[in-house]
Parts: C-alpha cells; sequence; structure tokens
C-alpha cells in the first residue's frame, strides 16, 4: 500500500496501543478515512508482538486499577477475535504484601471488580491445593483470586486488531521510518518518513521501548524534575530501561491443568522463602517473584522472573530496544535456573523438569518512566504520547480513552498520567511488590 501525502491522524506504531487507537478513532469519528499507522515494520513487529499475554487488574494504585478494568472491558467485548482466555488471574503474597493485597481486593469490591482474597498460611494452602492437588510454595499467607483477567495470544489479537481497523477503512503501511517531525514551532505540521512525507493534523506516538527516540525529535526533557515528600525538586532520568525476563518450559501446555482437568488461572507468587534448585542448592534467599501459565501459542508453560536494570546508556537503547544484545542483554543462565527453580518450589509436578526449558529469545526490553507507571499526554500541541512504562499489552482499552481525547472528550481515567504530575508531586503510590510495573 502506498503512502498518503495527508492524514487527520498519523500514528506511529502497529501494536497493541497503534492499532487500538486506529479502531476506535474510526469508531468515533465514523470512517477510518484520514487514519494513518505506519510502522518501520509491521503489525506486532515490536514488543506487542512478543508480549507474555497476561491481563489482570492486580495493582496496589488505585488509577492502575480502574484503567484496567477499564481494559479487560474491552478484551471482553470480543474474546474470540481477540484470542482472549478469561481463565482469571491470582496474585499470590508472602506476609510483607498481604495489606497491599488486601487494599487491592477491597478496591476491586468497590468498582465491581470480581475476586476472592483468601488469608493466613493454611487457608491460603488449602486454597491453592483445591486447584493445584501438588502445590507447595512456602512462606504464603495471602491469596487474591481474580475471576475476570487471564491471557491473550499476542499475534492473533493484534491480527483481530488490524482486521476491526481495515474494515472502518484505517489504512496501514508497514516498513515505513519515521524520521523526524516538521513543525511551525507549536505544534507537529508533518511526520517525515523514509517514504516521504505526511501531512497531519494529530499525531499519535504509540511506540512502546522505542519512546525516547520520538521523544527527542520533540526535544523533550531528557531529565525530569520530580517533586519528592520532602518538598524538593529531584532531578530524574525520563527513562530507564529494564530487561524483562521471560521463558517457556517444553512440556505440552496441557501439563498445567487444574484438578478438573481445565485451563487454571495465571499464577503469580510473590515469596520471602529461601529458594533452592532440585538439587538442594541455594539460588536466592528471597524475596523473589515469578508468573506463569500455560500457553498453546507458545508451546508450553510460559511465564517470567522480575526484570533487572540495563546498564546502558538509554537513548542507545531506545534506537533498537530489540536489536543486537550486549551479553548483559541476554535472557538466559541465572533466569533459567531460578525461573524453572522457582516452578519446583511452586509445584512438585515441575520438580526435575529443568532440562526441558526452550533456549529461544524470549523476553525484550521495557522502557519506564521517572515513577514506572504511564503517562499520557500532549506535547507540541497535536503529538499524543501513549508512553506505557511497560504495562502494555494489557492495556487495549486505553486507545478507546485516547480516541475520545483526540476528539475533544477529556476522560477522567487518564488524567492521573499526565506528565505534570511530576513536578506537582501528584505520584501513584509503591507497593510492597518486587516488580516495578506493581
Amino acid at each position: 500500500m502506498s503512502l498518503p501525502t495527508s492524514a487527520t491522524y498519523v500514528i506511529i506504531g502497529a501494536g497493541i496501543h497503534g492499532l487500538s487507537t486506529a479502531w476506535h478513532l474510526a469508531q468515533e469519528t465514523g470512517s477510518g478515512a484520514g487514519i494513518v499507522v505506519v510502522d518501520k515494520g509491521d503489525v506486532g513487529a515490536g514488543a506487542s508482538g512478543i508480549a507474555c499475554g497476561v491481563i489482570r487488574n492486580n495493582y496496589f494504585q488505585p488509577a492502575m486499577r480502574e484503567l484496567m478494568a477499564h481494559s479487560v472491558s474491552v478484551w471482553e467485548s470480543d474474546p474470540e477475535a481477540f484470542s482472549y482466555h478469561p481463565v482469571g488471574y491470582m496474585q499470590i503474597s508472602h506476609e510483607a504484601m498481604r495489606d497491599d493485597v488486601g487494599s487491592i481486593y477491597e478496591q476491586q469490591q468497590a468498582i465491581g471488580y470480581e475476586s476472592v482474597f483468601v488469608e493466613g498460611a493454611g487457608e491460603s494452602q488449602l486454597y491453592m491445593e483445591g486447584i493445584f492437588h501438588d502445590w507447595r510454595a512456602q512462606g504464603i499467607t495471602s491469596v487474591l483470586h481474580e475471576k475476570k483477567g487471564g491471557y491473550a495470544n499476542n499475534k492473533k489479537s493484534l491480527a483481530g486488531l488490524r482486521a476491526k481497523c481495515e474494515d472502518l477503512g484505517v489504512t496501514i503501511v508497514g516498513g515505513i521510518e519515521v524520521t523526524e517531525f516538521a513543525t511551525d514551532n507549536s505544534s507537529v505540521t508533518a511526520v517525515v518518513t523514509s517514504q516521504g512525507s505526511i501531512a497531519c493534523d494529530h499525531v499519535v506516538v504509540a511506540v512502546g521501548p522505542w519512546v525516547q527516540k520520538f521523544w527527542a525529535m520533540l526535544d523533550l526533557p531528557v531529565v525530569t524534575p520530580v517533586l519528592g515528600a520532602d518538598g524538593q525538586l529531584h532531578d530524574t532520568n525520563t527513562w530507564t530501561y529494564w530487561a524483562l525476563q521471560e521463558g517457556v518450559l517444553g512440556v505440552d501446555p496441557g501439563y498445567l491443568v487444574d484438578n478438573d482437568g481445565n485451563m487454571p488461572p495465571v499464577i503469580h507468587i510473590d515469596t520471602d522463602a529461601p529458594l533452592h534448585d532440585d538439587d538442594g542448592e541455594l539460588v536466592t534467599e528471597g524475596p523473589w517473584g515469578i508468573y506463569y501459565k500455560p500457553d498453546f501459542s507458545f508451546g508450553g508453560v510460559q511465564g517470567g522472573y522480575m526484570p533487572y536494570i540495563v546498564d546502558k546508556p538509554a537513548l542507545e537503547v531506545a534506537v533498537d530496544p530489540y536489536g543486537p544484545k550486549s551479553p548483559d542483554f541476554v535472557v538466559g543462565g541465572d533466569f533459567y535456573r531460578t525461573w524453572t527453580a522457582a516452578l519446583s518450589h511452586c509445584q512438585k509436578r515441575f520438580e526435575g523438569k529443568s532440562g526441558l526449558i526452550k533456549h529461544e529469545p524470549s523476553g525484550g526490553i521495557g522502557s519506564f518512566t521517572p515513577d514506572s507507571f504511564p503517562v499520557f499526554d500532549t506535547f507540541a500541541e497535536n503529538a499524543y504520547f501513549i508512553c506505557d512504562s511497560n504495562h502494555g499489552y494489557k492495556m487495549i482499552g486505553v486507545g478507546a480513552l485516547v480516541a475520545k481525547e483526540l476528539t475533544g472528550s477529556p476522560q477522567p481515567l487518564l488524567e492521573p498520567f499526565r506528565y505534570s504530575r511530576y513536578a506537582e508531586g501528584k505520584l501513584h503510590p509503591v507497593s510492597n511488590s518486587p516488580y516495578p510495573w506493581s
């Protein structure tokens, strides 16, 4: 498809945010005419295409929880098109997290999000044994079982979004690299690409971990002043990159079924119990956390472990987060040992299965904001940035809200995620989870 020379809306990035925004914009405006999505690869060529696909509401931060509840409703609107599996989600936690998780449960009830909360070590063990007869994780004193959520197949869900966009007349063009923005000193007048310029009224930047490249095109700040609890502004890097550690155990996905032979909820466990491998050697004294699920698309039991900060200049990473990696980017070694040991710690069926780990690339690089939560905001008057801070794939509903804002209707669910919150000190609360995105 040839590149149009003009458009009302140019959306950069054909992942979950870009396609969702285009689809909902076409619904809001009544037609996809004037909406162009460009990507330097193709649909799902970046982070959305390798996402683990977990969909959950489990957040300590009220604003995130409400936003995720909205996104789950979008996943539920067409499960078949989005290849969505509503198996539920479980947050299984140690004592230091019990109050935080209890607060999540209470607020889920307040917004009508169905879940069950179990407290106490004995009660938690019995609840988990009711799902998996071989459950044996140590140090657990609470279980939050979300009845909604689950996971979706990344590639199939993006294909479903693409079809919805094209059915409404949205133009999607791959193999187009954006090189700069043409401006009139106050707004973007055109998106300059490797195959010509597209004059436009609005730009949406929905590029996941490549965000800093486009941030720099508008000379937006590399350092963000953040108002701390001490009443002082503290200069903080606008972007920090984390390596995401994920992998697949090469067993039949049906190996991880529940006691009734059904696909189980997505499992996320955080514990402070010492972790040993199957040889009895200490892996870590804790706390540690993993997540896992059976997944036919990945061909096994897929999941991950806690990420780590990439010790490399952010702009260098931003040029190509998924390009060739130095050794410190490689997911393997300690990850494989730790994750498989943790699987065995949780369920006896995984004992002795560490040799079945698949060694193809997994995970990726995540681009995080100063507080590790998203920024949804307009810059240079007409450039809307969707900076998901690695919460991206599950947030399919963000595009619906962005579309409404682009057509003149401010959305309260997005208000807590403006860039101005840093200077104003309106930060999201911090939980006791070892994960930066929780």
